[in-house]
């Protein structure tokens, strides 16, 4: 256990704690969505250990490099004329062809390994997931054995796209890395990029922009630039762009824009070390992880970060309902997170965008998301943090959060805008 995070009082004794291992294929995993419906891929108990294999949705940018060889990732992404391994879907209608989404699907993101149940989980409880580590997948093709690859792409969802003043505009345009974690300073630097071109998918459709994920890219129709970011070495920051409980207001909820049951948070902070909490909201839980990250800048402006296929080690504790009082994610609402240093409070421009648009609200919020209302929100919270679990009076908390508590931009990519404030626990020391 990490000394940062001590095991709570009513933890299983360390021995009676088993380990299991998922390992990712067509199988286990979903594409571009959470549900309270799908069926879990394991159940595991409080204080257990669990090795998650997670994929990149950007692998295909270049398929020799990330999906060559590497039976995993090939049974993920497999995809002909006659046959489609993984059906690609969120929240929009199944037959989504009209809208050149590809082979007639809804619009579905992210690869999220999972969801695994966690024993005597039940709405209102609160399940802690620890990430103990994380290890970048290494290429399984012949020619690049070993390596580790990674993709990142300017796109059209992206903060800067019409922003663009260098012709052609607009434009999209995908960086391909490489990835040295192992490296006494772990770095990425770029190998070579390219823009966009269309692309026509097995099913016939061709894709203008970079609108799918998982479309195969040709080798042959793109033109690669070298001598990009020359000589610039990129720190890592390896964490998981999602991690998710299932929501309970709808069976299919799109996994870009984050919410309460955590999802896309897509904050670099939730690397090794770290943990989060997040409000349990259907029996089970039912906990997905996907998104991998090699590294991310708050703001995550151009649509992504650099995206690398992972694997990453978890504990999850369940704290019962019951057992809430006195916490400091009792009465939670939202994604804590929490470092060796720092406490991390996720801001959302909806907090709960599912109850507060119904029906349409997988729709409603991506038009409405603005960072004042994520600021409001990030400010909220801290201020009922700092009065409720650290007993300050509110004259105190908005004295405490001006002129010490740090309120970043998380995302302005994801749908659901993100700002987090930041606590520092040293501030606390002599406090008890």
């Amino acid at each position: 256990t990490d000394a940062a995070l001590p095991a709570p009082a009513n933890d299983q004794d360390a021995r009676q704690r088993n380990h299991h291992h998922l390992a990712v294929s067509a199988e286990r995993v979903h594409w571009g969505y959470f549900s309270r419906s799908l069926p879990p891929q394991i159940e595991i108990a409080s204080g257990d250990t669990i090795t998650i294999e997670t994929l990149t949705q950007h692998a295909s940018d270049d398929a020799e490099l990330m999906i060559a060889g590497d039976a995993g990732a090939q049974s993920v992404f497999g995809w002909t004329k006659a046959k489609k391994n993984v059906d690609r879907r969120g929240a929009g209608p199944m037959d989504a062809s009209v809208f050149g989404r590809g082979a007639g699907e809804g619009f579905g993101v992210h690869i999220c390994t999972g969801p695994v149940a966690i024993k005597d989980a039940q709405p209102g409880d609160v399940l802690e997931v620890r990430i103990l580590d994380i290890v970048p997948r290494p290429s399984r093709s012949p020619k690049h054995q070993g390596r580790v690859f990674g993709s990142s792409v300017a796109a059209w969802w992206g903060y800067h796209y019409n922003e663009l003043i260098a012709s052609p505009a607009p434009r999209e345009a995908v960086t391909i890395y490489e990835i040295f974690a192992d490296e006494p300073e772990p770095h990425a630097r770029a190998l070579y990029s390219y823009r966009w071109e269309p692309q026509t998918d097995p099913a016939g459709i061709v894709h203008a922009t970079y609108d799918y994920p998982g479309v195969p890219v040709a080798p042959d129709s793109i033109k690669r630039r070298h001598g990009v970011l020359d000589n610039i070495r990129i720190p890592l920051r390896p964490h998981f762009g999602v991690i998710a409980v299932a929501p309970r207001e709808a069976d299919f909820v799109d996994s870009i824009p984050p919410s309460y049951f955590g999802g896309n948070l897509d904050n670099w902070r939730l690397g090794k070390g770290a943990a989060v909490y997040l409000p349990v909201a259907v029996p089970g839980a039912l906990l997905s992880v996907g998104d991998p990250h090699a590294t991310q800048g708050d703001g995550e402006l151009g649509g992504t970060a650099i995206e690398c296929s992972m694997t990453g080690t978890f504990q999850v504790i369940l704290h019962k309902k019951a057992q809430l009082a006195g916490k400091p994610f009792a009465d939670l609402s939202y994604p804590l997170i929490e470092t060796a240093t720092d406490w991390v409070l996720t801001g959302f421009s909806h907090p709960n965008y599912l109850a507060e648009f119904g029906a349409q609200g997988q729709s409603e919020v991506y038009a409405t998301s603005s960072l004042d209302l994520a600021m409001k929100d990030a400010f909220r919270k801290m201020r009922r943090f700092l009065m409720h679990v650290k007993g300050l009076s509110e004259d105190e908390a908005v004295a405490l959060m001006s002129a010490a508590v740090d309120f970043g931009v998380t995302q302005v990519v994801d749908g659901n805008w993100g700002v987090h404030a930041i606590l520092s626990k040293r501030l606390f020391e002599d406090a008890g």
